[in-house]
């Protein structure tokens, strides 16, 4: 079964898009989508080198979407304030270089995502020697408060749910 569905839920969600583009259940319909339900992840399976991501945790995922979500809005009010009302001598853009215990690539690249849909921040690289995030703040003020956000708020929750593990 999983080698003609290797992800049913990618599979279970192509189909229901598939339906409510056309908002059609009928059977043509049903059939082309079943069919492209399959075939897809068939065709990206070679894009998947680590291979399709397991969640460990699916509740503790919901949790850190929801505190990703708050944070974004905050953060974009927070930085439209910056820009409107403050002096750009004021400013202090800096990088900072965050620590990271995380090796899952799923887990990575839900913080990357998490990190460049906040305003103000943005994902730089992971430096291959140390496996150090750097990160480039709009306006900083407390490199620990982000380093601690960071590892707190975000890597911890991912490490359990994407390698199962707590820390």
């Amino acid at each position: 079964m999983k080698r003609l569905l290797p992800s049913p839920l990618l599979s279970l969600v192509l189909l229901l898009t598939w339906l409510l583009l056309n908002q059609s259940m009928e059977a043509a319909h049903l059939l082309l989508g079943s069919l492209l339900a399959i075939v897809a992840p068939l065709l990206a399976r070679p894009l998947q080198p680590h291979g399709y991501a397991r969640i460990h945790r699916p509740l503790a995922l919901l949790t850190l979407l929801v505190k990703a979500s708050v944070e974004i809005i905050r953060s974009c009010i927070n930085v439209s304030r910056i820009i409107l009302f403050s002096r750009p001598e004021r400013l202090n853009s800096r990088f900072i270089r965050i620590p990271l215990d995380m090796q899952s690539p799923h887990g990575l690249a839900v913080l990357a995502g998490i990190i460049n849909l906040t305003p103000g921040t943005v994902w730089v690289e992971i430096l291959p020697d140390s496996h150090d995030l750097v990160l480039h703040v709009f306006d900083l003020h407390d490199t620990q408060w982000w380093i601690e956000t960071v590892k707190q708020q975000y890597e911890r929750p991912l490490m359990e749910i994407f390698e199962g593990r707590s820390e």
